[in-house]
């Protein structure tokens, strides 16, 4: 078992949602980075998405672009993102998940991040823009480095490719709550129980939304049908608004907990 299906059978006998948070590797800086990381476990974050900064973002709205960017003003590198997860296993059994796109792995060579990923402890792998029918290299290197394989579905998908995704997915299933791109929203899309109740009778894994949800009401809201929930933009949001002060992991932790206790009052 890995650490991500190990938290979630976990979660599962307590009655209590995932809390899955993103954040951009290198943003405000990576020393930063790992104490941000260190912050969301100390406030009962589940699991950590840790972004790779890339500069042709498709799916990312202003808030993770923005992050992005900063990172690579930066400096940052692949490596230096490894090096974020190798810090955190230091004291940290939190599970992380890398969320890029799949250019970065092809440059930095897709065997070679594989064992990169296995070496540095990292758990699994989002490769955004990966499609099922052109997986299967990355998921044969995924699968011998005893990395789970997470692949995105979206309000659009269809019958048939939730079919196709949910074969291939491991950990979890990851739905997009809306067509477009990321960004924190005010509300919670009306049609996303019937893209879960779908996904559902597909898969017994478990099945986690993202996009759009910033605040403990959406998380409980969310959690009355799915096994967890995304929070990447409003994070970034608070992450960029607290820069390299010292406030910044306490202001991280403080949201942290607040989404993290709504978890707890889905039943």
């Amino acid at each position: 078992m890995t650490r991500l299906t190990t938290r979630f059978a976990a979660l599962r006998g307590r009655g209590e949602k995932a809390l899955i948070c993103y954040v951009v590797a290198g943003d405000p800086n990576i020393d930063r980075t790992v104490s941000i990381i260190r912050a969301l476990d100390r406030a009962g974050v589940d699991a950590v998405e840790l972004g790779i900064p890339f500069s042709d973002p498709l799916a990312d709205g202003p808030s993770i672009q923005a992050s992005s960017q900063r990172s690579l003003d930066n400096g940052t590198r692949i490596d230096d993102m490894f090096e974020v997860v190798r810090q955190v296993r230091a004291s940290s059994g939190i599970p992380i998940v890398l969320m890029t796109y799949f250019n970065p792995t092809m440059q930095y060579g897709v065997e070679r991040f594989a064992n990169a990923c296995k070496s540095s402890g990292v758990d699994g792998t989002i490769q955004t823009d990966l499609t099922p029918e052109e997986s299967e290299e990355w998921v044969g290197h995924s699968r011998r480095c005893g990395l789970d394989t997470i692949f995105l579905l979206a309000p659009t998908s269809t019958i048939n490719r939730i079919e196709v995704v949910s074969k291939l997915s491991t950990g979890f299933v990851y739905c997009v709550s809306r067509t477009g791109v990321t960004g924190a929203r005010a509300d919670v899309p009306t049609d996303l129980p019937g893209l879960v109740g779908r996904v559902r009778e597909k898969t017994e894994m478990p099945v986690c939304v993202g996009f759009g949800i910033s605040t403990p009401e959406h998380v409980a809201s969310i959690g009355a049908f799915a096994d967890g929930v995304v929070v990447g933009s409003a994070l970034v949001n608070i992450i960029a608004a607290a820069g390299t002060s010292e406030s910044l992991e306490a202001d991280v932790e403080q949201y942290a907990a607040s989404l993290k206790q709504a978890t707890r009052r889905t039943q």
